[in-house]
C-alpha cells in the first residue's frame, strides 16, 4: 500500500462500529485534528423539520429533556446543536457574539447549545420554538411552520451528544459559527432528506439512520471548520494535550485578538515559562510564532480569495498598521502583500 495511504478502520460513533469501506481512503498521518475526530463518542439525532416564511423569528436552546422526547437520548454529558440550511437564509445570533448568515447548503453550528435567534432578518421580536412546534405525521418528525408568508427558508434541525463534557474538541469551535458545507452539499442534503422524510413516515429504524447521519453531517462540520482556520495543521501531541489545545483553540478562535505568551498562557491555566516550553516542545515552534503564521496564512487566504484590500487584511489578522503587516508577510513570503496577491490571482486564471 503506498505510504500515506490507510483503510479506515471501524470507529465508533455512539457505540455503532462502522463498516469498513470497500476502497482504501487516502489519510494525513500527519493530522492530529481527524485522530481527534475518530476519538470523538457521540450519539446525534434529527428532531425538527422547520420552514419559515419572511419575517420571521425564534429563539430556542435545547434541553436535556428535548434530547429525551425529540432525539431519544437520555442524560448526554454535553449537547451540540446545529442547524442544517436546505433552502433560503437566516440569521443567527448568540449573546456577546457576531452574528452570523447562512445560506442553503451552511450549517449553523453551536458548539455549547447556547441559547440562540435564528431570523430572516436582525431585529425582529421573536416566538419561542417550543410554542411552535407542531407534531410530524403518525410517529414522525415534528415540525414548524411559521411566518409572515414571504420568502421560505427551510432548515433541518439536529443536535449531537458528546459522551465527554470536557472534550477538546469542543474548545477548538466558536460558540457560533456558519460553516460552508457547499463542497459536500450533495450527499448531505440528500442524506438529510433522506433522514427528515424516513423519520416523518416513522418507519422502522428511522431514529437510528437519523441519528447516524446527524453525525456525520456534524464530522463533516467539523472538518471544514479545521480546514477554514488552519487548526487541522496544529502539532499532533499539541492536540493531545488538554493544557495546549486551550492555547491552540485561543489563537484559532480570534486570530485578531491581541495575545501575548503571557495570555495564552493563562489560557492554558499554565505559568509562562511552563506554556512557553511546553508549547514549543509540543507543537513544535514557540506560541508567538505559532501566532504570526497562523495569521500571514489566514492573510493569503483573503489576499487569494477576497477584494480587501491589504489595510483591510492586516486590520482583520491581528495587525496594528499595514507597514508591520506587509514586513511580516515579506519576511516569511518573499514578497509584499500586493505582489503575492498579483502572482497568486494570475496563476489562478483559466487559460485563454
Amino acid at each position: 500500500m503506498p505510504p500515506g495511504q490507510l483503510s479506515y478502520p471501524p470507529f465508533r460513533l455512539g457505540g455503532w462500529a462502522a463498516t469498513r469501506p470497500a476502497e482504501p481512503a487516502t489519510l494525513d498521518l500527519t493530522d492530529p485534528f481527524s485522530d481527534m475526530l475518530r476519538c470523538v463518542r457521540c450519539r446525534g439525532g434529527i428532531f425538527l423539520d422547520a420552514r419559515f416564511t419572511a419575517p420571521w423569528c425564534v429563539t430556542g436552546q435545547i434541553s436535556a429533556e428535548d434530547c429525551a422526547r425529540l432525539a431519544r437520548l437520555h442524560a448526554p454529558a454535553h449537547i451540540i446543536a446545529y442547524h442544517y440550511v436546505l433552502a433560503g437564509r437566516l440569521v443567527a445570533t448568540v449573546a456577546g457574539e457576531p452574528a452570523v448568515e447562512a445560506t442553503a447548503g451552511d450549517i449553523v453550528l453551536l458548539p455549547r447549545n447556547d441559547m440562540h435567534r435564528l431570523a430572516s432578518t436582525a431585529g425582529l421580536p421573536a416566538a419561542g420554538v417550543r410554542d411552535l412546534i407542531g407534531p410530524g405525521g403518525g410517529r414522525g418528525l415534528p415540525r414548524i411552520a411559521h411566518g409572515g408568508g414571504g420568502a421560505e427558508t427551510h432548515i433541518i434541525c439536529g443536535l449531537v451528544a458528546l459522551d465527554d463534557a470536557d472534550h477538546p474538541l469542543i474548545a477548538t469551535l466558536p460558540r457560533l459559527s456558519a460553516i460552508d458545507l457547499r463542497r459536500a452539499r450533495g450527499w448531505i442534503e440528500a442524506s438529510v432528506r433522506y433522514a427528515a422524510g424516513e423519520l416523518a413516515c416513522g418507519g422502522e429504524g428511522a431514529a437510528t439512520i437519523g441519528a447516524r447521519i446527524s453525525e456525520l453531517v456534524f464530522v463533516e462540520a467539523v472538518r471544514r471548520h479545521a480546514e477554514r482556520t488552519g487548526l487541522a495543521g496544529a502539532g499532533r501531541r499539541g492536540i493531545d494535550d488538554p493544557q495546549i489545545i486551550r492555547a491552540l483553540a485561543a489563537i484559532h478562535r480570534s486570530i485578531r485578538a491581541p495575545w501575548s505568551a503571557t495570555s495564552l498562557a493563562r489560557e492554558a491555566a499554565l505559568s509562562r515559562s511552563a506554556f512557553t516550553d511546553r508549547f514549543t516542545t509540543l507543537v513544535g515552534t514557540p506560541p508567538i510564532r505559532y501566532l504570526m503564521l497562523r495569521r500571514l496564512q489566514a492573510a493569503q487566504q483573503s489576499l487569494r480569495d477576497s477584494p480587501k484590500s491589504v489595510a483591510q487584511i492586516a486590520d482583520a489578522v491581528g495587525y496594528a498598521s499595514e507597514e508591520a503587516f506587509s514586513r511580516a508577510f515579506k519576511r516569511e513570503f518573499g514578497l509584499a502583500p500586493a505582489h503575492w496577491r498579483e502572482r497568486n490571482t494570475e496563476r489562478q486564471k483559466p487559460a485563454a
